[in-house]
């Protein structure tokens, strides 16, 4: 696991940001097409699909592929709807996370223990 500075995970924010949009406004996308898939994945052996299913399927790869450098990084994505990642650190002698997601602003203002989650974030 890599462990972050403040600095450091300050540093990769614009990407992180940038690829947090991306993966959101293709969950987005694809969110409305959930029921057609299913049904033609059950249908999938006598020949279903269904309309949009390249574009589906695409769309899923992107998704995995953006997520897939979001882990890559050191960086751990909680909710790709809200944007929510943490970057491991240490904090006195223990290893918290520091939490941002996309309405915080620019910074990363925010941390929390491993064990309390979102609920038991703190102001830096």
């Amino acid at each position: 696991m890599r462990l972050f500075t403040l600095d450091e995970a300050n540093e990769l924010l614009p990407e992180m940001k940038s690829l947090l949009i991306r993966i959101r406004k293709l969950y987005s996308g694809v969110s409305g097409m959930r029921e057609e898939a299913k049904a033609a994945a059950a249908a999938s052996e006598y020949g279903g699909g269904m309309p949009g299913g390249s574009k589906y399927v695409r769309a899923l790869y992107e998704i995995g592929k953006l997520t897939t450098r979001i882990h890559e990084k050191g960086v751990q994505l909680k909710d790709h709807e809200r944007g929510l990642i943490d970057f491991p650190a240490m904090r006195g002698e223990r290893v918290v996370l520091l939490c941002w997601q996309l309405d915080d602003g620019d910074r990363v203002e925010w941390w929390h223990d491993i064990e309390a989650g979102f609920a038991g974030r703190q102001r830096i």
